[in-house]
């Protein structure tokens, strides 16, 4: 089995004027798919081949560096992908009730975000996370960091590597940041809030009867 290289969930110009088609090609076209290409020839011909990206990347460095460094690049990508939408959605309740409950305001949750991505030096991505104690937490990772290898939930991503608004915006990360919220998938954001939810809720309610039962 080989890892497939995915298409995008929309047209490489759909994101104008704020992501351009010249750099969401090159972005898909380009690196993502080298990312795809070169994990395939890491691991063909090896039992690796016939795992999840997911458990490759909680392995980590146990599998090769360049092979959990292309699998990260490549999970990174395809949900950074879900994280964008055209004309996306404004924010529901429920995400802006999780971000008022979490860092006091969803403008405070940009700062934070926008701070984040702008203080986190070279290559790497910014995430929103369910961290390990179901609070949510903003990680700002470097080159291929992933919260899988950390025991957090993704829920929300934000490239920023050079590659992701160079063409656009040249060395002006703060700019690009500053247009990503206007394609931001909200509708994405909120289905990982309830899920990750759901899944801290049956992890509290095991560990309550682990308790119980002085497991």
């Amino acid at each position: 089995m080989s890892f497939l290289y995915l298409d995008l969930p929309f047209q490489t110009s759909a994101l104008e004027p704020f992501i351009s088609d010249r750099t969401m090609t090159v972005h898909h076209g380009k690196h993502y798919q080298k990312y795809v290409r070169t994990l395939n020839e890491l691991t063909a011909n090896s039992k690796m081949s016939d795992e999840t990206l997911e458990e490759i990347i909680i392995k980590g460095d146990l599998v090769g560096k360049a092979i959990a460094q292309n699998a990260g690049q490549v999970w990174n990508h395809e949900f950074f992908w879900k994280c964008l939408l055209p004309e996306g959605p404004k924010p529901s309740k429920l995400p802006l009730e999780f971000l008022d409950e979490q860092f006091g305001s969803a403008q405070e949750f940009e700062d934070d975000f926008t701070k984040a991505a702008l203080t986190l030096f070279g290559s790497g991505w910014v995430w929103v996370v369910r961290d390990t104690n179901g609070a949510l937490k903003i990680e700002a990772l470097e080159n291929a960091g992933n919260p899988l290898t950390h025991g957090q939930v993704p829920l929300l991503v934000c490239d920023v590597w050079e590659h992701a608004y160079y063409l656009d915006y040249q060395s002006e990360r703060g700019k690009y940041i500053s247009q990503f919220w206007s394609v931001l998938n909200w509708k994405f954001f909120e289905e990982n809030i309830r899920a990750s939810e759901s899944l801290q809720n049956r992890a509290n309610q095991r560990m309550r009867y682990e308790n119980q039962m002085g497991l």
